[in-house]
């Protein structure tokens, strides 16, 4: 199984004033293709920063970073940029959708930093983006027109579209009822079952549950690693929920 991602003595330091922070004090991790990862702490337990990190968003201040085969410590800004997009798809809380953009065309974002991919090309790989999540009759609505689970899923789909080797998601069911952050891990479970590499942030014990391995930060360091032997089902569990609040795709 092909390492993903390959984290040695890793360490991110903050400056404030004369403050310095250790926000990471020396981390090792490895994830390898196809597992699905839930990294778990409290408020400044350094999971965030340790997601920012991964998602090349931030630099390191000391230590090796390697995605997917791939020395990170050397690149600068642009480089990491052109890495992110090939390499990397987001989910966030907030979903990040422009506003007065189709579901289509937010799907398509990404896709423009590619002058290879020829606009029917981008529309195809767009339409099967969110035909997988579930959104076919939603591509020509804007996002005020959806639901939080839809605008959820327009931000998988667009995760998607550009076939990452890794989907690293950040608190992806905080802004979601019950019913629908299930709705949306059953989404990451299938996802996985068909090879999706998956880490996602979450302060949620039971939402870890559907992960394969927890990894739980502390003070800046891994407190714990954990298989996950009770690992939970959102399709069996949505099951055994009512259904009144079920939300309609083919509206």
């Amino acid at each position: 199984m092909d390492t993903i991602i390959e984290i040695k003595n890793l360490k991110k330091d903050y400056h404030v004033g004369e403050v310095t922070v250790h926000a990471l004090r020396g981390i090792d991790l490895q994830i390898r293709a196809g597992e699905f990862v839930a990294i778990m702490g409290v408020s400044g337990s350094g999971k965030s920063t340790m997601l920012n990190i991964l998602g090349c968003l931030d630099k390191p201040s000391n230590g090796e970073y390697y995605l997917d085969g791939v020395d990170t410590r050397t690149m600068n800004k642009d480089e990491l940029a052109r890495l992110r997009n090939k390499k990397l798809g987001f989910v966030f809380q907030s979903y990040n959708l422009l506003p007065r953009t189709t579901a289509l065309e937010n799907v398509e974002l990404p896709l423009f930093y590619s002058s290879k991919i020829k606009s029917k090309e981008r529309l195809e790989r767009a339409r099967n983006a969110l035909e997988a999540v579930g959104l076919t009759s939603r591509m020509g609505h804007m996002p005020n027109q959806l639901s939080g689970g839809q605008q959820q899923r327009v931000a998988i789909a667009r995760s998607l579209v550009n076939d990452p080797v890794l989907i690293l998601a950040d608190e992806p069911t905080g802004n979601l009822d019950t019913r629908t952050s299930f709705e949306i891990m059953e989404l990451f479970q299938d996802l996985n079952d068909k090879g999706r590499t998956i880490v996602y942030v979450t302060h949620e014990p039971d939402i870890a549950k559907f992960a394969t391995r927890n990894v739980i930060f502390r003070d800046g360091r891994i407190q714990r690693e954990t298989i996950v032997t009770d690992r939970q089902y959102a399709r069996d569990i949505l099951k055994t929920l009512p259904e009144e609040n079920i939300e309609e795709f083919d509206a």
